[in-house]
């Protein structure tokens, strides 16, 4: 029973491995009649029947000669072949020979590929051949009527091209020959070779028809308007420095002169049709131009702004030189009273160094004026430093003049603040003693005493003469800040002997009750008595808030609800 139960499963796995070989080969049959069928396909018919419609002459009838030859051999020898080695695989197949069928199948595959190149081959060639009558027949077209527009131009505008008319002629007439060759390559059918020549015409006369646009132009700025531009220069030039204009720095007439010998030269290179570098010369020319047009109009803005502000600037000089007189003299007085930093007292001998010279530029700047051999551009830059320079000057005289003025308004700012010091610190000392309070420690008696000194000091400074402000505001910042303090400490002086006597009186109730914190509190009541308030502060809420958590802050909440009914 086991050897029929095995032999089962073998025939049964032999007729599934053969159902799949079968099924393998006959999908790879199908993909190969696919391919075959693909080939059948190819549209060469259509494209031969294109090419029956060109001259079939020559080169053309010979290629589509070969093509039909080699069309015909694949669909009559080399795809009934194939189809013949499907047959021998299909019954290869059907016997079970999957091996021979296999090898049938890669010759079929083999064959296809060949036919495949070949019949891809002819489409290509086909489409090249057709593809350049279409190509060749549009551009020839455009070409031509380029070249008709061009004659048509060069014949009726021939003087515009001066010197160039006639290499230009003679490149249109080198194109009648090409148009000739070509129209008989096409009549013989020899599309591939007039091809060639269209592609040459298409260089060609990108060349030629862009010269036709080109030439005329450029003669135009070399002949005409540059040349107008360089006599307007000239002209210009000439009525300016009868003006009183001095121009020399310019050296306009040697580049004007240069430029028009260049101009003769750039007119020769367009006759050689070499006109690229004329081109960008004819730029550069342009812009020098433009350039020289703008140094001309500087030159006038300039005189302009020197006649405008020469004579306000000489009244602006004088009156700044007799105002720093004024600010000397005013110096002076001041100085009896008031003690002015070194590098301050310096100023106004300063500004007057600066003006003297500043004048004696303006001196020199008006005399090159009234030589008239100076350009009026570098008198304008001059002109105007001396107006930056003298209104810097007039600010800090301005400035000056102020600081003098603020001397006596600072001084009785002081002298009132040290009124308002002086009451500040007799009223904390009265609240200190009206306070009642044991004692004064010791150091807020010398804070108190430091407080006075600085004061003193401040007045003393008040009283010298001459007056040194800067050394009075630093000596009353530093009274203020110790009045501040001496304010601050007794405020909190007083704070903390209230505190201290509120918190004795809360922790005396439980005093009996407890000894360590009847203790506690005697170590406190020492401190007070001691006047250390702050350290008695500390021990009696430390004893408290360790026998009764939280008792510190409803003192506190009570003590302000006190404060604020009284």
């Amino acid at each position: 029973m086991e050897y029929i139960i095995i032999a089962v499963i073998i025939l049964i796995a032999a007729i599934i491995t053969v159902f799949l070989f079968r099924k393998k080969h006959n999908a790879e049959i199908e993909r190969l009649e696919q391919l075959k069928l693909q080939i059948q396909n190819k549209p060469i018919l259509e494209e031969l029947t294109k090419v029956k419609q060109l001259n079939m002459n020559g080169q053309t009838e010979e290629m589509f000669e070969r093509w039909r030859a080699k069309w015909t051999e694949v669909m009559d020898i080399h795809i009934p072949k194939v189809d013949a080695s499907l047959f021998d695989a299909e019954d290869a197949i059907d016997r079970l020979r999957f091996r021979k069928a296999s090898a049938i199948e890669k010759q079929i595959e083999k064959d296809i590929e060949e036919c495949d190149k070949e019949m891809t081959k002819i489409l290509n060639e086909l489409e090249e051949l057709i593809g350049s009558e279409e190509k060749n027949r549009t551009e020839m077209d455009v070409l031509k009527e380029q070249y008709k527009l061009a004659r048509k131009k060069l014949l009726a505008h021939q003087y515009s091209f001066g010197v160039a008319a006639e290499p230009l002629e003679k490149r249109l007439e080198s194109f009648a020959p090409a148009f000739k060759e070509y129209d008989e390559l096409t009549d013989q059918g020899n599309y591939l070779a007039a091809r060639e020549i269209v592609i040459g015409l298409l260089g060609q006369g990108t060349e030629t028809f862009t010269l036709i646009e080109e030439v005329p132009t450029l003669l135009s700025e070399i002949q005409s308007k540059i040349p107008a531009s360089i006599n307007e220069l000239k002209s210009g030039q000439r009525e300016m420095e009868e003006q009183t204009y001095y121009l020399g720095h310019l050296e306009l007439t040697g580049k004007l002169d240069a430029m028009e010998a260049e101009l003769a030269e750039l007119k020769v290179q367009v006759s050689e049709m070499n006109t690229a570098p004329v081109k960008v010369r004819i730029q550069e020319m342009k812009d020098e131009i433009e350039s020289f047009y703008d140094l001309l109009e500087d030159e006038v803005e300039a005189k302009h702004f020197v006649e405008a502000h020469q004579e306000e600037t000489a009244m602006q000089l004088e009156q700044a030189i007799a105002d720093a007189k004024e600010i000397s003299a005013e110096a002076a007085l001041v100085q009896r009273t008031y003690k002015l930093p070194e590098q301050e007292a310096a100023i106004p001998k300063d500004l007057q160094s600066q003006l003297e010279k500043m004048y004696q530029r303006f001196e020199l700047l008006h005399s090159r004026t009234e030589e008239q051999q100076s350009a009026y551009s570098g008198l304008s830059e001059e002109l105007e430093d001396v107006r930056a320079e003298l209104l810097k000057v007039q600010g800090a005289q301005a400035a000056f003049s102020q600081s003098l003025r603020d001397l006596r308004v600072e001084e009785n700012g002081a002298r009132s603040r040290v009124e308002e010091l002086k009451r500040q610190l007799i009223d904390t000392d009265r609240i200190l003693h009206k306070a009642n309070i044991p004692g004064i420690p010791e150091e807020l008696d010398a804070r108190f005493e430091e407080a006075e000194e600085d004061l003193f000091v401040v007045i003393k400074a008040l009283n010298e003469v001459p007056l040194n402000m800067k050394q009075v505001s630093q000596h009353l910042a530093k009274a203020e800040m110790s009045i501040e303090e001496v304010a601050k400490r007794t405020d909190e002086t007083i704070e903390n002997v209230e505190l201290v006597e509120r918190i004795i009186q809360y922790g005396n109730r439980y005093r009996k009750a407890d000894q360590q914190l009847d203790g506690k509190l005697k170590e406190a009541e020492e401190s007070f008595r001691q006047l250390r308030y702050a350290k008695a502060l500390e021990e009696a809420a430390t004893a408290v808030e360790d026998f009764e958590p939280g008792s510190m802050k409803r003192i506190e909440v009570l003590s302000k609800e006190e404060a604020w009914r009284m």
